[in-house]
This record gives C-alpha cells, structure tokens and sequence, in this order.
C-alpha cells in the first residue's frame, strides 16, 4: 500500500511528495509594498498557482513602506524554514541599496534567491502636447530647451526617479525631477499637463497611450511589443542601457535549507509554464521568466552595479 502510494505521488508530479505536516502548513509571500499594485498583483499570481502545484495554502501578506524596505527587512529576519519568501523587484535589490544610507537589509547576504518570475517593460510617455513624435527627436528638443521639461516619479529614489536619470546620462540631457508621494498623483499631473515626461510600466500606461491621452516613445524589450506595434525599442534608438525592463523574483531568507529552495523553485517554473499564469500576466504586460537561483543572484548583482551609477551621476541619496 505504502509502495503504491509513493509511486502515484512520484507520477503524478515532479514537486516532492509533501509529509502531512508540510502540506498542512501555510506558505507565506511578502510582498514589501500595498496591495494593488504590480509588485502585489505578480504575488497573488503566482501565490494562486503555486498553491495549486503544491496543494499547500500560500497566502500574500503585504508589507509596505520605505520604498520596500520595511517588508523586505522583514522577509530578512524571518525563520528560514522554507515557509517564508518575499517578492524582491529593481526597487528592492537594486534601487535601495545604493541610495539608502541605512538601509535595514543587506541585498546580497540576507537572501537567498529562488526564481526570477516576470519581467515588466517600461515604456517612456510625453504628455502629447509636446511636438515629438520619437525618442530621437525628444533628445533634440531636449537639447535645444534644457531645464525646459519635467518628468515625474513617485517618490525621490524610486525606480521611475532612477529610470529618467539613466536617460539623461547617456543622452546628456537635462529635465527637471518633480518627485510625488505616489503614482497616482503623478499620473494625474501628467496627464494633465503640468508635467511632461514619465517613465512607466507599458501596463499602467497601455489605456492612456491607446486613448491618445499619452504618447509612447521607447519601450524596453528585445522587440517591438504586440501591444504597442508601432512604438520602437530603447535599442532602436541605442539607448541600450534604458533597454532593460524591469523585474521581479522571488527570494528566501538567507540559510533556508536548499531541499526547500529546490521544492519551491520547482514549484514556481511548473506554475510560470502554466497558460493560465501566463495569459493573467499578458494581461498586466508582464512576462514570465523563470531561470535558476544563480541567474536571479546575477540579475540582482547587475541591477546594483547600474543604479550604483545612476545614482553617483545623479547625486541621489536617502537618509
């Protein structure tokens, strides 16, 4: 009976079979900022799926503030007894570490990374308004009006912030920073008028470039996006560094057992390969990824070595 037993479970998937104790246990995902918003949308994806995989309950538990410091310090100090992971994005690992002085975690030596789940291209919008109609001739505007434009963010620091500054630096550029306490009020004055210049996930963007409201110049992908057929990459206009979407992947706290990582990296790639994760992610403008741990530790590591630039020539820092 037992051998039976072991057998179906063993055919049934290639997720290690769970003791009663194991499968009885909540699975918990940080996410380190509100509910709502992308980070938290691409967890309860993947928190549904995953559970299903694993036939375990996986519950989101938002953490937010601090740009997603608090509730990444948090995932830092948790047990790592393999029920605990936490959603780390450019802002988190790659952002925060270099412009927080204090920042209550180490990016590198407090986790340990599973799986890379989507990336997010980020799309460079004007206010239409502007008489430019491609990134080529916003650079020459640019150039022949500096300090005349501003661009948005939601806070000073954050990956919007970082994003424009890497833009000015390779096209030696200068616009004005009007940092708000969100995204929402900088959308608002966008679209509005009052600024001109946003970078921003192709998804938050998509309804307002369709309806005119907004204007695409660059996105960040490998290739046109069928979304946005018309809008050319970053590449097209060898801006390479801005090419780069943003991202988001999933991490342990750091001496969680491997046996655990392997059960939870296995589960995540089964789930990211599943058409139903992928088409809720189409829907939001993602895409998935999957990888190993050590192309998720090389992605971190990478992401701190460009915003450590983007933040020396811009002067960025945080108290």
């Amino acid at each position: 009976m037992k051998r039976r037993q072991l057998l179906s479970c063993a055919s049934a998937s290639f997720i290690p079979c769970l003791t009663t104790a194991q499968s009885a246990k909540t699975i918990r995902f940080i996410v380190p900022f509100p509910a709502g918003g992308p980070t938290d949308l691409v967890a309860r994806i993947i928190a549904d799926a995953v559970s299903k995989t694993l036939g375990q309950p996986v519950i989101v538990d938002n953490k937010g503030g601090a740009g997603g410091s608090i509730g990444t310090a948090e995932l830092a100090r948790a047990q790592p007894d393999g029920f605990t992971f936490g959603i780390a994005s450019v802002s988190t690992h790659g952002v925060n570490p270099v412009v927080y002085k204090n920042l209550p975690y180490d990016p590198i030596k407090d986790f340990a990374p599973v799986i890379e789940l989507c990336k997010a291209p980020i799309a460079l919008v004007v206010h239409p308004s502007l008489p430019v109609n491609s990134t080529p001739e916003f650079i020459a505007y640019l150039k022949k009006n500096p300090g005349k434009l501003s661009y948005g963010s939601p806070g000073n620091g954050s990956n919007n912030h970082m994003l424009a500054e890497l833009f000015k630096s390779a096209t030696n550029t200068f616009m004005l920073h009007i940092p708000y306490r969100g995204t929402g009020p900088a959308m608002a004055d966008l679209l509005g008028g009052q600024i001109q210049v946003y970078f921003d996930q192709v998804a938050s963007s998509i309804p307002h470039i369709k309806s005119g409201k907004l204007r695409a110049l660059s996105v960040s992908w490998h290739q046109r996006l069928d979304v946005l057929p018309t809008v050319p990459t970053f590449a097209e206009a060898s801006l390479f560094a801005n090419n780069s979407p943003s991202w988001f992947g999933l991490l342990a706290p750091a001496k969680t057992p491997q046996p655990e990582i392997r059960r939870m990296h296995q589960a995540v790639t089964k789930s990211l390969a599943e058409p139903s994760v992928k088409e809720r992610f189409a829907q939001l403008g993602l895409f998935a990824s999957g990888g190993t741990p050590e192309d998720l530790a090389a992605l971190i590591q990478k992401q701190i070595n460009t915003m450590s630039r983007v933040a020396k020539f811009a002067k960025i820092s945080i108290d």
